[in-house]
């Protein structure tokens, strides 16, 4: 009934996963609902903080820009492992959306060793960083939907020494996407785990905790890698299944000496 058509637009590459929606809430037989929440998978940087300031659908009916519930500066790596906030939540009347584009400020920025450095944003303030979509908003209908910046291959360091940003952006859905969840011990063990098929790769930190939950993983069999800390061992659980809409319990993972 409903679907992603999987866009790549240069220089920004986008991953689009199939569509979902629930019923959850009445809005009524005039308007869809809809709620974005902006999360990232982790990088090897101190912080990544990115200017956004509003969020724009280019729909067949015009343009519709929403106004952020904080628009400003957001360090992604603060919303990795299961973490996200809401960047908008909104009514509109039924329409088909064939771009969302994120519409910047100029404070982007990326901390390493200590320094912070410009992130360059070719266009990016003026037009929007832009994700080709095909997708049809019904009437009555709540859409939960996730933007997970890629930190990690999202920045180019360029031969002058500065930051480039090219993002990289997964969009999801949670009745179209499950998760892997769990806990390591002993604690701060490990602190990056990796869920792997053939093809991609997915992966997040361990939080302090132990705790760790990795998102947006189209359902298949996965292997799951813990990337142990000095002193400790990687291992491999090997065919670890996720199922759309639901979280794999992982339990208690042991890191072997």
């Amino acid at each position: 009934m409903k679907k992603w058509n999987i866009s790549i637009v240069l220089p920004l590459v986008v991953v689009l996963m199939a569509s979902a929606c629930s019923n959850d809430g009445d809005k009524g037989d005039g308007v869809a609902h809809i709620n974005m929440f902006l999360t990232d998978a982790p990088a090897e940087y101190e912080a990544v903080y990115i200017d956004i300031q509003s969020v724009e659908f280019i729909t067949d009916a015009g343009t519709l820009t929403f106004n952020l519930l904080n628009p400003g500066v957001y360090n992604l790596l603060q919303f990795n492992s299961g973490v996200d906030t809401l960047m908008i939540s909104e009514d509109i009347s039924p329409r088909t959306v064939s771009q969302i584009r994120l519409i910047l400020g100029d404070n982007n920025s990326v901390v390493v060793d200590g320094v912070n450095y410009p992130l360059e944003t070719p266009s990016a303030q003026s037009s929007g960083l832009k994700l080709n979509v095909h997708y049809t908003f019904e009437a009555g209908i709540v859409y939960n939907l996730w933007l997970d910046f890629d930190a990690e291959q999202s920045i180019v360091e360029q031969g002058s020494g500065d930051y480039l940003l090219k993002p990289v952006i997964r969009v999801y859905t949670e009745a179209e996407s499950g998760a892997i969840a769990g806990n390591i011990f002993p604690l701060a063990a490990a602190s990056y785990i990796s869920a792997i098929t053939p093809t991609d790769t997915f992966g997040t930190t361990i939080n302090a905790d132990g705790t760790f939950l990795i998102g947006g993983l189209v359902s298949g069999s996965y292997d799951v890698h813990f990337s142990a800390v000095v002193g400790f061992s990687d291992i491999v659980i090997p065919s670890v299944i996720v199922a759309n809409g639901s979280v794999t319990e992982m339990g208690e993972v042991e890191i072997p000496l």
